[in-house]
């Protein structure tokens, strides 16, 4: 049997490891520091071994049956994972690295069910907050009722059972200690982010839509990320303000595309004012990105995405592009000053915020300069390494 110590069992159930960018960001800081790490995720998005050592991280895979979109798959797909997780650990435990702790991160928040029987055994749990799925629950359903009270009950029954509280920046925290009464000592802020160095050496592509005025968009394209909001702006810009030069390139893929696809074409912005590319290899996507006059964000304001810092708005900080978005409360905190923010849900006044940084390209790249600065002193990954270290060293004294 293995001493008890410094041995890390994390638990990821909506994406595989080490596709999973911040949770894998997370396994290698804390191999870094000396803990022994184990992964559990589904498999998925080409990773599909049982168990493989990546880094010197043990990762264990099990399968999802579907990908969940309504209520009846979650309610299938969920108590799948769980079983998995429960089974995995065990094994882990007794036959495998072993751990002292176990990281569960949240979506869903559950894992604190498998956390609660070796909570017995004087294992430590850290629930790492990274999604308000109440709040995404209102939004993706438009009500509230049976299933957000469950939801709720879930994140609550998380927050009983975790030692101490992973959250992803000043707004979960607060949720943390208002909604669900836990200690603020006990609260780390890790933020979302893409390491340093992000993007450096690639270089512009040649000739990139010369004549035009790029503007690129990364991200899930689902219902919240207000795509269609964005197609309302572009409609505006290009046939009410006249900015024929504007060309928008889309890059990702969720279940909304084919929906704001249809959206494009129906006002005739298809092919001649926007692209949508799917899915885009990582080392495509910043040369990409790079090649852009400017970046937007979209996402539609509401009570989900007011508190979420959005890992597009850092990653556009890191390439040195100025952004326009709607306003939201993380949104600001983290562009500030290299981004303009248009009224919530105004895809009018996003266009005429896209409009005035066309016309104003020396203060665009100052926006530009402000938010890579910005993002090399604070919002990097390796700026949040302090706090996720501090926050395992705490769980050792609970």
């Amino acid at each position: 049997m293995w001493e008890m110590g410094k041995r890390v069992l994390i638990i990821i159930e909506n994406l595989p490891a080490p596709f999973e960018r911040r949770v894998w960001q997370q396994a290698k800081a804390l191999r870094d520091a000396g803990y022994i790490v184990s992964m559990i995720s589904p498999k998925g998005k080409g990773f599909t071994k049982w168990h493989e050592v990546i880094d010197g991280i043990h990762i264990y895979r099990h399968p999802l049956p579907v990908e969940a979109s309504d209520i009846p798959a979650y309610l299938f797909e969920y108590p799948w994972a769980l079983a998995w997780q429960f089974i995995l650990s065990v094994w882990i435990y007794f036959f495998g690295p072993g751990f002292s702790v176990i990281h569960g991160c949240d979506p869903p928040d559950l894992v604190f069910l498998v956390a609660c029987v070796f909570k017995l055994v004087g294992v430590k749990y850290i629930f790492d907050h990274r999604d308000l799925s109440p709040e995404l629950y209102v939004v993706k359903f438009g009500k509230r009722g049976f299933w957000h009270r469950m939801l709720l009950l879930a994140e609550r029954l998380s927050y009983k059972t975790a030692d101490v509280v992973i959250a992803t920046n000043e707004s979960y925290r607060e949720i943390g200690i208002k909604r669900n009464k836990f200690d603020p000592d006990k609260i780390f802020i890790v933020r979302s982010g893409p390491s340093a160095g992000f993007g450096e050496g690639v270089k512009p592509k040649e000739n990139f839509y010369p004549g035009r005025k790029v503007v690129g968009y990364v991200g899930v394209i689902g219902q919240q990320e207000g795509l269609n909001l964005l197609v309302e702006a572009v409609d505006h810009l290009v046939n009410r303000l006249g900015r024929r030069e504007a060309f928008f390139i889309i890059m990702g893929e969720g279940p909304a595309l084919k929906n704001v696809i249809a959206h494009a074409r129906e006002k005739g912005l298809l092919d001649e004012y926007m692209k949508f590319t799917g899915y885009v290899p990582t080392e495509e996507l910043i040369a990409t990105l790079t090649s852009c006059y400017m970046c937007v964000n979209p996402d539609h304001v509401n009570p989900f995405s007011d508190r979420s810092t959005m890992t597009k708005v850092v990653e556009y900080m890191a390439l040195g592009k100025p952004i326009v978005m709607f306003e939201t409360t993380e949104g600001r905190f983290s562009a500030q000053d290299s981004a303009l923010y248009a009224r919530p849900n105004d895809p009018v006044d996003m266009a005429e915020k896209i409009a005035y940084l066309f016309d104003h390209p020396e203060e665009a790249m100052e926006m530009g300069k402000r938010g890579k600065e910005r993002f090399e002193k604070y919002l990097k990954w390796e700026a949040s390494v302090p706090s996720l270290l501090a926050a395992y060293k705490r769980v050792f004294e609970v």
